[in-house]
C-alpha cells in the first residue's frame, strides 16, 4: 500500500513541476529521498511518469504537431516567420549530443539530492539575470523565432541534463537572453518539450529495461496515470502563468526549497 501512495504522490508532483521552470526531476530526486522510495526500480518509475506529462501535451498541442509533422513530411520549410520542423530539429540535436555523450556521468555523479540543490541555486541565478538583462524583443510570438534562437534555445536546454537545472526554466531563460519574449519562448518550451522527452524518455527506459519487472507494472500505471491527468490541468494552468509570471518568482522557490531542505533534510 505504502508504494501505491509513494506512486500516486510523486505522479502528482511530476504533473505540476514538469512544466514550471522548478525542476520535475529535482523533485521527484528530493521527494524520493524523503519517502525512501530510491534504487533502480524508483529510477525506472521516474522516467515512466514523465511519459504522462508528455501525452498531456501531446494532446493539448496536437493541431500544432500535426502542421509541423504535415510540413515535415512535404519538406515545406521555405514559409517566413513560421516554427516548423528544422526550429525542432536544430533546438533538440545541443541536448542529445551532451547526453549521448555524459548521460553515464550525469546518471552516477548527478542525481541525488546534493547536486539537485546546487543546480536549483545555480538555476535560480540564471533565471534572475535572464529577466532582469536589458535586451532588444525581435520574436514576439512563437512564429517569430528564428533559427539561430531555435539553436540557442537548444544550447541553454543541455543545462536541464543536470538534474534540479530545469528544462523549461533554461529554454526560457535561454530565450530572454537571446531577444524572445517570455509568451514565445515559454510557447516554444512546451511545443518542443514532447520530441526531447519523448526520445529521453525511451533511452532511458531502454537503458533501465532489466530493471522493469511485471511486479511493478501497476506501480508505473498508477503513476503514469496520475501523471498524465494531473499534468492536463497543471498545463492549461501554468501555460499562462509563465507567461505572465516574471522568472524572479520562481527563482525564489527553487532558493526556499533548497534552503528548506539542507536544513531539515541533509
Amino acid at each position: 500500500m505504502q508504494d501505491i501512495i509513494n506512486a500516486i504522490i510523486l505522479g502528482i508532483i511530476e504533473g505540476l513541476t514538469e512544466f514550471l521552470p522548478v525542476s520535475s526531476t529535482g523533485h521527484l530526486i528530493l521527494a524520493g529521498d524523503l519517502l525512501g522510495f530510491d534504487g533502480d526500480a524508483a529510477k525506472t518509475f521516474k522516467i515512466v511518469i514523465q511519459l504522462g506529462a508528455v501525452m498531456a501535451v501531446l494532446i493539448l498541442y496536437w493541431k500544432r504537431y500535426m502542421v509541423i509533422l504535415k510540413d515535415l513530411m512535404t519538406f515545406n520549410f521555405k514559409t517566413k516567420n513560421k516554427l516548423n520542423a528544422i526550429h525542432m530539429i536544430i533546438a533538440m540535436i545541443p541536448a542529445l549530443v551532451v547526453y549521448l555523450l555524459l548521460n553515464d556521468f550525469i546518471k552516477r555523479v548527478l542525481f541525488g539530492p546534493a547536486p539537485v540543490l546546487i543546480s536549483l541555486i545555480l538555476g535560480g541565478i540564471l533565471m534572475i539575470v535572464a529577466a532582469r538583462v536589458k535586451r532588444t524583443i525581435t520574436a514576439e510570438e512563437t512564429d517569430d523565432i528564428t533559427y539561430k534562437q531555435a539553436f540557442g534555445i537548444g544550447l541553454f536546454q543541455c543545462l536541464a541534463l543536470w538534474p534540479g537545472f530545469s528544462r523549461s526554466g533554461a529554454t526560457i531563460s535561454g530565450g530572454l537572453l537571446l531577444g524572445t519574449s517570455q509568451k514565445a519562448a515559454a510557447d516554444f518550451t512546451f511545443i518542443i518539450s514532447v520530441p526531447v522527452m519523448l526520445g529521453a524518455t525511451v533511452l532511458d527506459l531502454y537503458d533501465s529495461r532489466d530493471y522493469i519487472t511485471s511486479d511493478d507494472l501497476v506501480l508505473f500505471l498508477i503513476g503514469f496515470i496520475a501523471a498524465f491527468v494531473v499534468a492536463m490541468i497543471a498545463v492549461v494552468t501554468f501555460l499562462n502563468l509563465i507567461k505572465r509570471l516574471r522568472l524572479e518568482w520562481f527563482a525564489i522557490y527553487r532558493f526556499v526549497l533548497a534552503a528548506v531542505f539542507f536544513i531539515f533534510v541533509m
